[in-house]
């Protein structure tokens, strides 16, 4: 399967070693110096909409900053009101590119290991994000119930609904909570396919490297009745199998169940 990534920044075809980690420790001070800088905004600012829209600011100062231009496409596709968006998860740059893009309205619910993050914790509590235990099932249940609350209340939610990242390229399994809750919510879900990253800065490095983006919006996936099977099951299958066409990888759930 032939991958989409975009086309990448200029960068020569051979670079030093000292080069690659010249520019790595520049991108990570500068990473440090927005994330700090951001912190202090969203700890001063009054609103959540107001530190939402500085977290977005940072992030889209990083990425310029760094040499990763950020491309986002089919922004038609965000619909006005309440939705769910879901997204490929390759990288640790994933979230800030969807903070980056999102309007304010958008909440992340991240994995609850995220929260004992220094500085990362604190900046993602204060922007509204959800966390959910992934190992406990009791604090699981109750964090899901939580989060259903939050979208009953008409809140717009992004989740990486394969849970986490590995090294191996392709296209893990999903879980159900983002489905289930968009369900819950009569909402819909738009799939969303994060190009670039991976390259950029996969599981296996420290560094990260210079390289455009992308991130594509994918055509809106209305809510199903439960006349028509498991709502939460059909809209998860149907959003995967949107962002495995565009994202051109393999399929690693499928290769799993071989």
């Amino acid at each position: 399967m032939t991958s989409k990534q975009p086309s990448r920044a200029p960068w020569p075809a051979v670079v030093s070693v000292p080069l690659r980690l010249v520019y790595g420790l520049y991108a990570v001070a500068l990473f440090l110096t927005v994330a700090i800088t951001a912190l202090l905004a969203v700890l001063l600012l009054p609103t959540l909409r107001w530190r939402r829209a500085a977290a977005r600011t940072a992030a889209r100062t990083f990425f310029f900053g760094a040499g990763m231009p950020l491309r986002v496409r089919g922004q038609e596709n965000l619909p006005p009101g309440q939705c769910v968006v879901v997204a490929n998860h390759a990288s640790y740059l994933d979230g800030v590119v969807m903070c980056a893009a999102l309007p304010p309205r958008f909440g992340f619910v991240i994995k609850r290991e995220m929260n004992d993050v220094p500085v990362a914790g604190l900046l993602l509590r204060r922007i509204g994000s959800e966390f959910v235990e992934r190992f406990n099932r009791h604090k699981g249940a109750t964090d899901a119930r939580r989060v259903i609350r939050t979208a009953a209340g008409g809140h717009s939610l992004v989740f990486f609904p394969e849970g986490t990242f590995t090294p191996e390229i392709g296209l893990g399994k999903f879980h159900t909570g983002a489905f289930a809750i968009a369900a819950r919510a009569a909402c819909p879900v738009v799939p969303a396919v994060i190009l670039g990253t991976r390259r950029n800065m996969p599981a296996t490095r420290l560094l990260p490297r210079p390289g455009s983006l992308e991130l594509r919006y994918c055509a809106q996936i209305a809510p199903v009745t439960e006349g028509d099977g498991d709502p939460a099951l059909i809209l998860r299958d149907r959003a995967r199998a949107v962002i495995l066409q565009e994202l051109g990888e393999p399929d690693l759930a499928r290769g799993a169940e071989g």
